[in-house]
């Protein structure tokens, strides 16, 4: 059974970054999209992280990276559209 990530995110004038926090991840697969990011991932018990959110507006995917640590795997995601805040990180109005 899959289930999503505890995630944390925070806007800065240049880029998004999206905070998964899975300690001790293996398998991580992110694709950041221009509208678009998939994560997944297993922890060390096996269990399946899984998240797939439409981001709030574009970003520049060729511009955008990811880096993993032993507790959570930050992605950096670089606004088309600078200086310009999010209230959101996804298009739904959802939490």
């Amino acid at each position: 059974p899959r289930q999503p990530a505890k995630t944390l995110w925070y806007d800065r004038p240049r880029y998004v970054y999206l905070e998964f926090c899975v300690e001790d991840s293996r398998d991580v697969k992110v694709v950041i999209e221009n509208e678009r990011l998939v994560f997944s991932c297993k922890n060390a018990d096996g269990v399946e992280f899984y998240n797939e959110i439409n981001l709030y507006a574009r970003v520049n995917s060729k511009d955008s990276r990811e880096k993993r640590s032993d507790r959570s795997i930050t992605c950096f995601m670089r606004k088309w559209k600078e200086k310009v805040a999010w209230p959101r990180i996804t298009k739904e109005n959802i939490k």
